[in-house]
């Protein structure tokens, strides 16, 4: 018999960047536990693909366009959302972009992208997951993908980690502020996950050799390594965990 507090059942759930990677990894293991999904992406193509492949694992699922750095686009979607789904039990702010280059001549341009992105668009999202979840009165979850980088030294990464970092301290001011409403607000903090995002370092020797060789299960992380934690953050089983980080990188921070 399975533990029922894992069953997500008649819960929706909503995952920004959900069309690859770690979103797609969390969004499969919510669609496994019984919820209907919701991902947002920028493009169709991948979109269409992720939406056939978690209604190929059985799940109610939809995929729509939206940038989550547009205030207005965020609010399109997230009406349109309840408009197919009637409800949003969680929230998962996932939908982020990187850029790398030497600080002294770090584009402006690339700067203000990753912000807009990043943290912006975590700040759109949750707040539309906000104001609906208060009016709906039943509580809710709400998790943001942050980043090693948060906590750890980036070199040529500062504007990355500057979001990483202030997701952070936004969810734990939420955790505090919402829990009145019966609504939770965690972090998880992803370690080097082979996605998209990190496709250039895998299988890079010198990267393989000075960062992967420090991590003690001794491999890249997967997208589906998320979907356990995103079933217990969406769930009943986590009702009394707020404000928490959690880590999942292989140990990586840990050696």
């Amino acid at each position: 018999m399975s533990f029922s507090a894992f069953d997500l059942t008649g819960k929706v759930a909503l995952i920004t960047g959900g069309n690859s990677g770690i979103g797609l990894g969390m969004a499969k293991g919510l669609v496994q536990a019984g919820a209907d999904v919701c991902i947002w992406g920028t493009n169709l193509d991948k979109n269409t693909h992720a939406e056939e492949i978690l209604q190929a694992l059985g799940g109610n699922v939809k995929a729509l366009q939206c940038d989550v750095s547009n205030e207005q686009a965020v609010e399109n979607a997230f009406e349109k959302t309840l408009e197919l789904f009637g409800k949003v039990d969680s929230c998962f702010a996932n939908a982020g972009a990187g850029g790398s280059a030497n600080f002294q001549i770090f584009p402006t341009e690339t700067w203000k992208r990753i912000l807009s992105i990043n943290l912006d668009g975590t700040f759109f999202t949750f707040r539309a997951a906000v104001r609906h979840m208060i009016e709906h009165g039943n509580g809710g979850r709400l998790i943001a993908t942050s980043s090693l980088s948060a906590i750890d030294g980036a070199a040529q990464n500062e504007a990355y980690a500057a979001t990483k970092g202030a997701v952070i301290s936004m969810v734990r001011g939420l955790a505090v502020e919402l829990a009145r409403h019966g609504i939770t607000a965690n972090t998880i903090i992803p370690g080097w996950i082979d996605t998209p995002m990190t496709a250039p370092r895998v299988g890079e020797e010198v990267f393989e050799t000075k960062v992967m060789k420090r991590v003690p299960l001794r491999r890249w992380g997967q997208p589906e390594d998320f979907a356990g934690i995103a079933v217990y953050l969406a769930s009943e089983a986590s009702a009394y965990q707020t404000g928490e980080d959690f880590i999942i990188d292989g140990g990586y921070s840990r050696f």
